[in-house]
């Protein structure tokens, strides 16, 4: 790649995917781009991402998929660069894919194929990138200029910041018309996630929105621990609801608490305090197939019939906890209110988790940089020319299913076209 060199038109803080895709559509514009990178390698979230098969995007990607204190700001990002933009250029470097549960799409093979095509692509535009970056100070060099949307900012013959930077020993220092903000945020620390994004934007006085962890597990510190602990393991397909969303796949039982890809859906929408309802048996009215069961099969134990629909694990659980004063009892000797509040429970079994496990397994931040002083169309800083932020720094948070990498994708893509 290029050699270093004081002067960019476009530095790019963040080697990830927001960071990468910005890059290389910036230099197929002409652009002289610079990545620096924090860790000691490129694109680490990409790599582990779907247990390594990076869930690279969605065939049904909507605005509903997202959150946000502007549910709008999205859409534009993402008309601009669909989803289908990205799966064209995967199928243009032959990277075989498929699609798994809810339009999922995952590399059959490994993620790296995803972030060699991105790397290729920068290398191909002569993007520059430094990794073991330090960034130390960030300044506004003064100008006259004032943000515009509609400027064609190649136009801009000046530089805008000057960066001083450590990189391993060495204390370098830098300008550009551009910078770019890419820098993720705070969920897993030990994949590089930090909080520097938001440090930059207070910098610039840049709104922050409320943040904590997202598409995360939940813990207990009530009995509830316990029984996780005696299930951990055991994963069934459940509906999950909680402030009026709602969500369908597996959940895990776990040491902790619970897990799986519908606790992390719905770890978007609980805040501390708040209780969460799961369904353990999501396409059944529980109560009237119990009562029913009582005509056909009195004689039997409500653990035994249980255990035709549910892991007889989770029934002696349920057991202990719902009717343990008439474990004995055939099904016909409960009367049919009980059997009515025990499906009840079944369909509805209310949950209050003490916490989320926190940024630590978090694979998203929510809330970030407040939309409402960015550009939806450029990215760039409505009040600050030449400022833009990117990826997930920025208050927009999708669902999981390929969501959070599709705004990468679609938000890199727009700044691009304007650093």
């Amino acid at each position: 790649m290029k050699s270093s060199s004081k002067n960019y038109d476009v530095i790019i803080l963040g080697a990830g995917a927001s960071g990468l895709l910005c890059a290389f559509t910036a230099a197929q514009r002409g652009r002289r781009v610079l990545v620096l990178e924090k860790a000691n390698k490129i694109g680490k979230k990409i790599l582990m991402s779907g247990g390594g098969r990076c869930n690279f995007t969605n065939h049904f990607v909507e605005a509903d998929n997202f959150i946000s204190a502007n549910p709008h700001f999205c859409k534009a990002a993402l008309k601009r660069y669909s989803q289908w933009d990205f799966i064209a250029m995967v199928e243009r470097y032959g990277i075989e894919y498929e699609e798994r549960l809810h339009s999922q799409l995952f590399c059959k093979n490994s993620a790296k194929e995803i972030l060699a095509m991105l790397l290729e692509e920068c290398e191909s535009a002569g993007v520059e990138i430094k990794t073991d970056c330090e960034i130390n100070t960030i300044k506004s060099l003064a100008t006259n200029d004032s943000s515009d949307s509609n400027k064609n900012q190649t136009q801009h013959k000046h530089n805008r910041y000057r960066l001083n930077f450590t990189q391993a020993s060495s204390k370098l220092s830098i300008e550009c018309q551009s910078l770019v903000v890419a820098t993720g945020a705070l969920s897993i620390p030990s994949l590089g996630g930090s909080g520097i994004g938001y440090d930059i934007a207070k910098q610039f006085s840049l709104a922050l929105t409320e943040r904590q962890a997202g598409l995360v597990p939940f813990m207990f510190s009530d009995a509830m621990k316990l029984v996780c602990e005696r299930l951990a393991g055991l994963a069934l397909e459940v509906v999950v609801s909680c402030n009026g969303r709602e969500f369908s796949e597996n959940m895990l039982f776990t040491h902790r608490g619970i897990s799986g890809p519908v606790i992390l859906q719905i770890s978007n929408y609980w805040s501390p305090g708040d209780e969460v309802a799961i369904n353990l048996m999501p396409y059944l009215d529980a109560a009237k197939w119990l009562l029913e069961v009582k005509q056909q099969h009195g004689k039997s134990l409500l653990k035994t019939i249980l255990g035709h629909k549910l892991s007889k694990t989770l029934v002696n659980e349920l057991q202990t906890l719902w009717w343990a004063g008439s474990s004995n009892l055939a099904l016909a000797e409960f009367n049919d209110k009980q059997l009515i509040t025990i499906g009840e429970h079944i369909n509805n079994w209310i949950v209050k988790p003490s916490a989320t496990e926190g940024y630590r397994t978090a694979e998203v931040t929510l809330g970030g940089v407040d939309t409402d002083g960015i550009s939806s169309k450029t990215m760039e800083v409505k009040q600050q020319a030449g400022l833009y932020f990117i990826g997930e720094v920025l208050d927009v948070t999708g669902h999981l299913g390929g969501y959070n990498f599709q705004w990468a994708w679609s938000s890199g893509y727009s700044a691009g076209l304007f650093v």
